[in-house]
């Protein structure tokens, strides 16, 4: 018996490009990397497929599970995934989306991976593996002799899963394992040890809290050498293929980001080489953790993008009210806002990759733009993403609620970016730290922000604000959250105005500098070309 006909429900929004996203291929243009645009289409056309989308499901409805020992009672201290899992890492290794921008040689190849690293979103877990193999070619430099081995693998484009002996893969994955149960993020108080041996290697004894993705093929960690915290390299398994006695003790059962495997791991007396000075590890090591936390501004950004265009989607499928929810005043104003916000986070993002390029080439001011710029983006973008998330939630209704919509996952996600690599206050005092010891990197921000200068009344206003900030010194730790707030919104207002859309540029002053704004997303000012801001955010389906 037929209790009813189906109406009125919104088609699944699978067969899209991704990269199609105005602000984003602008920027690949701007930022150096327009002969990429081909390649970051196909890659775009493959994220938003049927199957890349269905793959992001499996590997979440089916987590990662350890396995400690096997059948006999021998100790293997494996991971076992998913066949989604893999076929999204092969994916993303074989678009060159982890360290591969190191072996090319090509101006712009960094934003090139940023751009990939983008529209390659239908799961955000196995992001974490490809982001810090990319991070960990720059520390890992730090000890030439292992880089001259190690990376030409980590930049190969070869997928090769599997615990063997490192140099003898295709291909290698890097992780990081820093944090310890009495430290978080004070890394100097971490008490793993490294002892010496004649040969010059160490031994590691100690644990680690946090060890995401512990699967991959090597790992640099800090223990405390003799000379002081270090920064060490450790393989999984040993030159000779024997097991490296690093034991995983279990996985972290996480909010959000459930395909990708966290664990808490034990050194039992764990072989690793040294990378850099004795005493050195936090300057070894900072140099992955800035590029992780370029990723982190890039997941953000590209999260608020997917809620952005589902929500979108969503409000062109649906009626009611006799009216479809785009062509509702009320509607319009929520979804034109969260596209602000999502082109403000994009626009930087970009601004981001293309001083990581230009900062690997040996340019000295876009070295100290990204010094400061980089810690403020990462704050900003990642703070504003789940207040994104849940906004895009709420404009699918219920049907946001429920797990096939994709909506829930996206919004667990969202606070893991804030949180990884420093959380909100650790990247606000690192902002405070470069304002105070390093002045180059004020006079970078600001010849930046300066090439706006009388583009936008509110904008000028604005940067005389965040003046007057960085010139009072009372309270300033106190303060901190607010005053990095103000120079991320500077940021994104000027790149917005010399490269933004003209409606988006508007509205993003108008409301996030000069005030025009309430509290919750939908509090656009009247005057907001919500029709040309709306019109960049839906996406084209078939």
């Amino acid at each position: 018996m037929i209790t009813h006909e189906v109406r009125n429900q919104v088609p699944p929004l699978a067969g899209h490009d991704t990269a199609d996203d105005p602000a984003l291929l602008d920027g690949l243009d701007r930022e150096g990397a327009g002969w990429a645009t081909a390649e970051v289409r196909d890659l775009g056309r493959l994220g938003g497929a049927a199957p890349a989308i269905e793959h992001g499901r499996l590997a979440n409805e089916h987590p990662p599970v350890l396995r400690t020992h096997d059948r006999s009672g021998h100790r293997i201290d494996e991971v076992e995934f998913h066949p989604s899992w893999h076929e999204l890492m092969r994916t993303a290794v074989s678009h060159g989306l982890h360290a591969a921008p190191w072996a090319d040689g090509r101006p712009g190849a960094h934003v090139a991976r940023a751009a990939k690293f983008y529209v390659w979103r239908p799961d955000a877990g196995h992001g974490c593996p490809i982001s810090m193999t990319y991070a960990a070619v720059p520390a890992l430099r730090h000890a030439p002799d292992l880089a001259a081995r190690y990376e030409p693998l980590l930049a190969a484009r070869e997928y090769d899963f599997g615990l063997r002996a490192p140099l003898t893969k295709r291909g290698l994955l890097a992780g990081m394992s820093m944090t310890e149960k009495q430290g978080g993020s004070d890394v100097r108080a971490n008490t793993t040890i490294a002892r010496p041996d004649p040969d010059g290697t160490y031994r590691l004894v100690g644990h680690k809290w946090f060890t995401s993705a512990p699967m991959c093929d090597v790992f640099l960690t800090l223990a405390q050498a003799p000379g002081g915290l270090t920064c060490f390299l450790v393989p999984r398994v040993l030159p000779d293929g024997t097991r490296n006695p690093l034991r995983l003790m279990r996985l972290k059962d996480k909010l959000g980001n459930r395909s990708n495997a966290s664990a808490e791991i034990e050194y039992e007396h764990a072989v690793a080489w040294r990378v850099g000075d004795e005493g050195r590890g936090v300057r070894t090591i900072i140099d992955m953790v800035n590029l992780t936390r370029l990723d982190c501004v890039i997941g953000a950004a590209a999260g608020m993008r997917q809620g952005l265009i589902t929500a979108a989607h969503h409000a062109t499928h649906r009626r009611t009210f006799g009216r479809y929810l785009v062509d509702q005043p009320l509607m319009r104003n929520v979804l034109a806002d969260l596209a602000v916000e999502s082109e403000a986070a994009t626009v930087l993002m970009m601004r981001l990759a293309g001083a990581t390029d230009r900062s690997a080439r040996g340019d000295a001011a876009e070295t100290a733009f990204k010094r400061l710029a980089l810690a403020v983006g990462k704050y900003w973008v990642c703070k504003r993403w789940p207040a994104h998330s849940a906004e895009a939630l709420e404009c699918l209704g219920g049907n946001g609620y429920v797990e096939e919509s994709g909506m829930p996952r996206l919004f667990r996600e969202s606070p893991l970016n804030s949180i990884w690599e420093g959380s909100g206050n650790v990247a606000a005092l690192d902002v405070l730290r470069a304002v105070a010891r390093e002045p180059e990197v004020v006079e970078a921000f600001r010849a930046e922000v300066s090439a706006a200068a009388g583009a936008d009344p509110r904008l000028d206003a604005a940067v005389r604000q965040v003046q007057a900030d960085l010139s009072d010194h009372d309270d300033l730790e106190l303060r901190a959250r607010r005053v990095v707030e103000r120079l991320a919104l500077v940021l994104q207002g000027a790149l917005l105005v010399r490269h933004g859309h003209p409606a988006v540029a508007d509205a993003f002053c108008a409301s996030r500098l000069g005030g025009d704004h309430g509290q919750a997303f939908g509090t656009l000012p009247s005057g907001v070309d919500f029709a040309a801001i709306i019109a960049r955010s839906v996406p084209k389906v078939g």
